[in-house]
């Protein structure tokens, strides 16, 4: 019986490299974002707020990320009748605003980058056009 095993992690420049590739097309976009990547655990790894992005969207940002990086999937598709029983069980830490996306390397989720400031459709966009400049 194994007692461990290995694991594949986000690396620190790979985060740093997600906020830079989510920066510039948020940039081209002409809509300044908050922009998180979070580890497999939700630990917080990068974050930006670029010039002109909302306040309040540092927050939904990051629970965007978490909320991708743990539950494996992309934050916006939920049905309402359970997006506010999640919020409340997790005490607002999931969300299903659009703009959360988990980062999944060969079938395993390695973490989640989370953007808000723009309109949800933005957001998402942001935040895949980062996966794929960075991981392909």
């Amino acid at each position: 019986m194994a007692l461990t095993r290995t694991a594949t992690k986000l690396t620190h420049e790979a985060a740093i490299a997600l906020i830079r590739a989510a920066a510039d097309h948020a940039t081209s976009m002409g809509q300044p974002q908050c922009i998180a990547v979070v580890d497999e655990g939700c630990n917080l790894l990068s974050f930006i707020r670029m010039d002109g992005a909302r306040v309040l969207s540092i927050e939904s940002a990051r629970r965007k990320a978490e909320t991708a990086a743990s539950t494996g999937r992309a934050t916006g598709g939920m049905g309402p009748d359970l997006e506010i029983k999640l919020a409340i069980a997790t005490d607002g830490r999931m969300t299903n605003l659009k703009g959360g996306v988990p980062i999944i390397i060969d079938g395993a989720v390695v973490g989640g980058i989370g953007v808000g400031s723009g309109t949800g459709d933005q957001d998402k966009e942001v935040a895949e056009a980062a996966i794929k400049a960075v991981f392909g």
